[in-house]
């Protein structure tokens, strides 16, 4: 029979595992905690091993990270290849109309992948964001998109279709919508990751 809580031993490892999947994203405490529904104080005392989670703390910092539940409780360090089904994709908070799921598997140190879907008429919101200064690649796969790139009032319109691509700066305030009345699916490859 497996104990109620993990011992100090399992919750230091536990933390270590938290801390280090953060900061690949380079997502700061106060950052996870608000995703997650929890203090930063607690985010801080959980990375250290010094409190546990409720399963469904674990779940939204698991979501949070990009991860698994089991991906947090994995010593697992093999290369082997690893399948991740359509079904399995962890998914982050994103718009109405919006669904975005993280693709890659575990964080990557040089490299992570989303994939989005777009309802007809959604939009990544109303205004520019920007997050980091890393290279990030859009690929079209499915429908029509502009993407509006630039500071507001300065911005470049960009329509693209289904095979078409652009590269750009993260740092470069941009937005993503739907054109044309249909929904619309699209890759970001980012380089090196940055919390998205």
């Amino acid at each position: 029979m497996q104990p109620d809580t993990p011992c100090p031993s399992d919750l230091e490892r536990l933390g270590a595992r938290i801390r280090a999947y953060r900061t690949m994203r380079k997502m700061s405490l106060r950052s996870l905690a608000e995703f997650a529904g929890a203090s930063a104080s607690f985010i801080s005392q959980l990375e250290r091993g010094q409190t546990s989670a409720s399963v469904g703390m674990l779940r939204r910092i698991a979501g949070c990270l990009g991860l698994t539940m089991a991906d947090l409780f994995s010593e697992d360090n093999t290369a082997d290849p690893r399948v991740l089904h359509q079904a399995d994709r962890a998914e982050l908070p994103a718009g109405p109309g919006v669904r975005k799921f993280l693709i890659s598997r575990r964080p990557l140190q040089n490299v992570e992948i989303y994939s989005g879907q777009f309802e007809p008429g959604a939009s990544t919101g109303p205004n520019p964001y920007t997050h980091g200064d890393a290279q990030e690649f859009l690929l079209v796969l499915h429908g029509r998109v502009t993407l509006w790139l630039g500071e507001p009032g300065q911005q470049e319109e960009h329509r693209l279709s289904a095979g078409d691509s652009i590269e750009y700066r993260t740092a470069s305030p941009h937005r993503l919508d739907t054109h044309g009345g249909t929904a619309a699916e699209v890759l970001w490859i980012i380089s090196p990751p940055t919390s998205v």
